[in-house]
């Protein structure tokens, strides 16, 4: 599914604005804060839902090739972590609610279905 087409079915707010989403693809999604956790069980094409807002988060996203990140309960990312993103090419969303509640709405949207 694409990233755009995930955007509209569940309200993600765009962070990190002018970089190109509409042909990002993505495949599943991962929940976690534990960067070496992440780095260990996320898989390439994912939408990685945490609360960490620092700038450690887009070199994870772009070592992995993540799809985008989802800083989750209503944080907010640190000025230089949007700065990295946007020079990484990394997608940078909010949302306010729990991780869980996001995991269920891209369940619903289909995420992870093909898998």
């Amino acid at each position: 599914m694409k990233l755009a087409e995930i955007c509209c079915k569940t309200g993600l707010r765009q962070v990190a604005m002018n970089l190109e989403i509409k042909d990002k693809v993505v495949n599943g999604c991962y929940i976690g804060d534990l960067l070496s956790n992440v780095m260990a069980h996320a898989q390439a094409g994912d939408i990685w839902l945490t609360v960490q807002t620092h700038r450690n988060v887009i070199a994870i996203a772009v070592l992995l090739n993540l799809a985008a990140i989802v800083f989750v309960e209503g944080h907010q990312p640190q000025a230089d972590t949007v700065e990295r993103a946007h020079d990484e090419g990394v997608p940078l969303f909010s949302w306010p609610d729990s991780a869980y509640q996001l995991a269920r709405e891209l369940s619903l949207a289909g995420i992870g279905s093909e898998k």
